[in-house]
C-alpha cells in the first residue's frame, strides 16, 4: 500500500516520496481515510511508528492546497524538543504548497515568532504555555482554527499541562475536527477526550499489547556499579556496527558531568537537558541529526523529541521512573521498523524499583546480571571487539593537572621555584642584615616601628646576629626545608620559615620614644 492509495494528493506524496518515504506505517493506513472524512479519532501506538504523519497529512489535505492567511490549524505538544520535530515534519509534508508552518514555545525570542503569525501562518504548532502566553496578549488568534491535534497527550498529563490544554479549547471553536495522539492512555487523557471530542474514534495500532515490550528492540540489563557506569558506556560506544547512540541520565548535573567526561575520552557527545538556553538545545540536536555528534546525553525532557531514524543504541545510564518512561526513553531506538539495542543500568538501590518495571513489561528478568566494565558477557552480549578500553584518546596533561586543582607543570616546578626562594632569602637576608636593622624591619612586611635610638639599633644587630648564626645551620648551601616552623626544635623560625618577629616592644607599657624598661639605653654624649 502506498499513500496514494489512501488518497494523499500528489504533492504530498511526492515530498514524502523525495525524502525516501513510500509505504506508511499501520497507525496511518488505519488514520488517514477517517481523518480525510473529518472523523474525531483517538491514535494509540508506540513511539516510532509515524503518528505525524498519520495526523500531519489529513490535516494539511483538509486545509487545501492554497488556505488563506491565518491560523487554521492547531498543534498542542508537550515540549519543546517534540515542537521543533513536528514542525520539521510538517514543513515536509507542506514543502509543495503555499501553507505556512510556525513554532511557538518558550526559551526562545517573542519577536520572531510574532512576525510569522501576522505574516499569515496557517499552522501553528506549539507548546501550552506559550500559546496560552500569545492568546493572552491578543497575538493569537485562534477563532478561525478547525483542526486540531493533541500529540503526546499522556506526557501532557505527566507534565501537569491538562488545565492549560482545557484553557485551549476553551479559546477554540466548538466546531473543528480534533485528533489526539498517545503512546498510552490514562484515565485522564479518556476522559478529556470524552469532554472535548465529538464521537472519537478510538485507534490502537497492530499489535499494541504484544509489543509493549518492542520486539524489534533487545533490551539488556545491568546490575552496575555507579562508579564503573562511565567505564561501561565507553566500551558499549565501541561495539561494531554501533550508529548514533542516546544516552539517558537522571539529573541535568549528571547530565552534563557525563558529557565531559565523555568528551575527554574522545567520543564526539553533545548534551540536552533544561540548564541549557533553548539555542544550545536545538544546535545540540541538529549537530546530532546531522551527524557531527554521534553521542547524545540527555534527560527525560527530550526523550519524546528525539526522531533520529539511524540510533541504533539507547542506554539508560540511570533507571527510569517506571515503566512508562522506560518505554519512551527506548522507544528512540528502533524506529520506522528498524532494530536497536537497549542498554540499562540498575543501581543497587533501584533493585526493587526494576522489579516493578519488569513486571510490568514482562522481562521475566528481576535479578539483572551483576556486571563490570571488565565482564567478559559485555563483550559477547554487545558485540564489543576484544581489547576495547574505555578511552579513544589520552588525557592531556594540562586537562589532568586541572583535574587535580594543580596549574600545569606546577608538580615539577614547585620543588625548583621553593629552592630558588630559599637561596633568593638566604642571600637577601644576608643583604638586609649589611645594610642596618631599619630597611631589615621594613622589608618585612613593612613591619617598621619607629623611636629607638642608635645604642637600641646596635642591640638588635647583635641579637640578630644572634639568631641568625643560630638559624644558619638550616641553610646550607642555600638550601632551607620548606615548612620548618616553631615546633621543629628550633625554636627560632616562625611557621612560615622566616624569623619570627621581636616581641618585646609589645611589653612596654608607655607610647612613643625608645624602649621598655629593659632595653638598652643609649649611650650618653
Amino acid at each position: 500500500m502506498t499513500f496514494q492509495d489512501l488518497n494523499i494528493e500528489a504533492d504530498m506524496v511526492q515530498a514524502l516520496a523525495d525524502r525516501g518515504i513510500l509505504e506508511p506505517f499501520p497507525i496511518q493506513q488505519q488514520t488517514i481515510p477517517l481523518a480525510l472524512s473529518g472523523q474525531d479519532i483517538i491514535g494509540q501506538a508506540k513511539t516510532g511508528t509515524g503518528k505525524t504523519f498519520a495526523f500531519g497529512l489529513p490535516l494539511s489535505q483538509r486545509l487545501g492546497a492554497t488556505p488563506g492567511p491565518g491560523v487554521q490549524a492547531l498543534i498542542v505538544v508537550p515540549t519543546r524538543e517534540l515542537a521543533v520535530q513536528v514542525t520539521e515534519d510538517m514543513e515536509l509534508i507542506t514543502s509543495n504548497r503555499p501553507t505556512t508552518v510556525v513554532s511557538i514555545y518558550g526559551g526562545k525570542a517573542y519577536e520572531g515568532q510574532i512576525d510569522q503569525l501576522k505574516a499569515g501562518a496557517q499552522i501553528v504548532v506549539g507548546t501550552p504555555g506559550r500559546l496560552l502566553d500569545l492568546v493572552q496578549q491578543r497575538i493569537l488568534d485562534l477563532g478561525g482554527v478547525k483542526e486540531m491535534v493533541l500529540d503526546e497527550a499522556d506526557r501532557m498529563l505527566d507534565l501537569g499541562f491538562l488545565p492549560d490544554v482545557e484553557k485551549l479549547f476553551s479559546k477554540v471553536p466548538e466546531v473543528r475536527h480534533t485528533m489526539l495522539f498517545s503512546a498510552t492512555m490514562p484515565g485522564a487523557i479518556v476522559a478529556l477526550a470524552r469532554r472535548f471530542m465529538s464521537r472519537p474514534l478510538h485507534i490502537r495500532a497492530a499489535g499494541v499489547d504484544e509489543t509493549i515490550a518492542q520486539a524489534n528492540i533487545e533490551h539488556i540489563v545491568y546490575r552496575a556499579h555507579s562508579l564503573d557506569k562511565d567505564e561501561v558506556v565507553s566500551r558499549i560506544l565501541q561495539a561494531e556496527g554501533r550508529g548514533k547512540a542516546v544516552v539517558f541520565t537522571r539529573t541535568k548535573r549528571a547530565a552534563s558531568r557525563l558529557t565531559e567526561e565523555l568528551i575527554d575520552r574522545g567520543f564526539n557527545a553533545a548534551a540536552v537537558h533544561g540548564d541549557m538556553s533553548q539555542e544550545a538545545r536545538e544546535r545540540a540536536m541538529a549537530q546530532f541529526k546531522a551527524g557531527k555528534k554521534d553521542v547524545l546525553i540527555a534527560t527525560d525532557v527530550a526523550a519524546r523529541g528525539i526522531d533520529v531514524d539511524d540510533i541504533t543504541h539507547v542506554i539508560n545510564h540511570t533507571l527510569p521512573e517506571d515503566e512508562k518512561a522506560y518505554l519512551h526513553r527506548v522507544g528512540r531506538t528502533g524506529r520506522a521498523g528498524r532494530t536497536g539495542i537497549a542498554v540499562t543500568f540498575v543501581d543497587w538501590d533501584d533493585l526493587h524499583k526494576w522489579a516493578l518495571i519488569d513486571r510490568a513489561l514482562e522481562f521475566n528478568r528481576p535479578e539483572p546480571v551483576e556486571t563490570y566494565s571488565s565482564s567478559p558477557h559485555l563483550y559477547s552480549d554487545l558485540n564489543i571487539p576484544e581489547g576495547v578500553k574505555g578511552r579513544l584518546t589520552t588525557t592531556p596533561p594540562n586537562k589532568e593537572a586541572k583535574r587535580e586543582g594543580v596549574a600545569p607543570g606546577a608538580r615539577g616546578e614547585r620543588g625548583g621555584r621553593s629552592s630558588g626562594r630559599s637561596g633568593e632569602r638566604t642571600s637577601e637576608h644576608s643583604s638586609e642584615r649589611t645594610e642596618g636593622e631599619g630597611r631589615r624591619r621594613r622589608s618585612r612586611g613593612g613591619r617598621g616601628r619607629s623611636g629607638g635610638g642608635s645604642g637600641e639599633g646596635h642591640s638588635a644587630d647583635a641579637s640578630t646576629q644572634s639568631r641568625d648564626q643560630q638559624s644558619g645551620g638550616e641553610q646550607t648551601g642555600g638550601q632551607q626545608v620548606e615548612g620548618r616552623g616553631t615546633h621543629d626544635g628550633g625554636g627560632n623560625e616562625h611557621h612560615d620559615g622566616n624569623a619570627a618577629p621581636r616581641r618585646r616592644r609589645r611589653r612596654r607599657s608607655g607610647g612613643g620614644g625608645g624602649g621598655g624598661a629593659n632595653a638598652p639605653q643609649a649611650p650618653q654624649a
